[in-house]
């Protein structure tokens, strides 16, 4: 387990769900996860979050408007200290600003953007509120991973905007991947892979997040009780079991047991 009162500069921070079926959600990830929904705040759109162990794990999000349907993904936040500073960074090292830096109340401040190789994902500069606290904990985050068609230019990218490390795990044709880490600091926050071969046709680049499980094997079987699906079976990795999940609304995400 991992227990911090803030996340490293660059390192993912926060994770919400963008869904078109709010009922529907804070019933699945209640009963996989054991998560508490909290009610939706007016004050925030409508926006609430979910709590593990009476701590805040994820927020969730519905449609925002007729013109904004939701579009049903999970969508990761990375910590920075001058949100001014990365917004202008990403835009000038060919990411495009999809909602402008805004403050959430005494929180924090945020932007959410697209990076150059067209996966979404958002920073947050703390003020109230850190993020989640916990990692590496049945239904606490335990990875995040960038699966991206421009390998190449998204390492660049995330080093250049976020001042994070990089570190080369494999650099073949069959296997590329780069983990981040904190600048100075040898802990990995998360990874990027070469996803090119992989993507389905069409699909764009996505931050993926895993959620750590006690069983992998039967956290699948009771997302597909739930009403979800699976994308990937249960495979055994050097960094542990892992499957690929979609909830019933079709946001998908990763399930993983740490190895032991």
């Amino acid at each position: 387990m991992t227990t911090r009162d803030s996340a490293p500069l660059g390192a993912p921070c926060w994770a919400d769900l963008w869904t078109s079926d709010i009922e529907g959600s804070r019933t699945f990830y209640a009963s996989l996860f054991g998560w508490e929904p909290q009610e939706p705040s007016p004050e925030f759109g409508g926006y609430f979050m979910f709590l593990r162990n009476g701590v805040p794990v994820a927020g969730c999000m519905g449609d925002m408007g007729p013109d904004m349907p939701a579009n049903d993904t999970w969508k990761i936040y990375l910590t920075t200290g001058d949100i001014t500073a990365t917004a202008r960074d990403a835009e000038r090292e060919g990411g495009q600003i999809v909602a402008p830096v805004m403050p959430v109340a005494d929180l924090g401040i945020q932007v959410v953007f697209d990076d150059p190789t067209g996966a979404t994902l958002g920073a947050w500069q703390p003020g109230t509120f850190p993020g989640f606290t916990v990692l590496d904990e049945p239904g606490a985050p335990s990875w995040f991973e960038l699966h991206t068609r421009g390998y190449t230019q998204a390492v660049e990218f995330y080093r250049t905007v976020f001042g994070l490390d990089t570190a080369v795990v494999a650099d073949s044709d069959e296997f590329r991947y780069t983990t981040l880490s904190a600048a100075g600091d040898s802990v990995e926050v998360a990874g990027i892979m070469d996803a090119a071969g992989v993507l389905p046709e069409g699909a764009p680049s996505r931050w993926a997040i895993y959620w750590e499980v006690a069983d992998v094997d039967a956290a699948s079987a009771t997302t597909r009780d739930l009403g979800g699906s699976v994308v990937e079976d249960p495979v055994d990795t050097p960094y542990g079991r892992m499957a690929t999940v979609t909830d019933p609304a079709g946001a998908q995400f990763k399930l993983r047991t740490g190895p032991r």
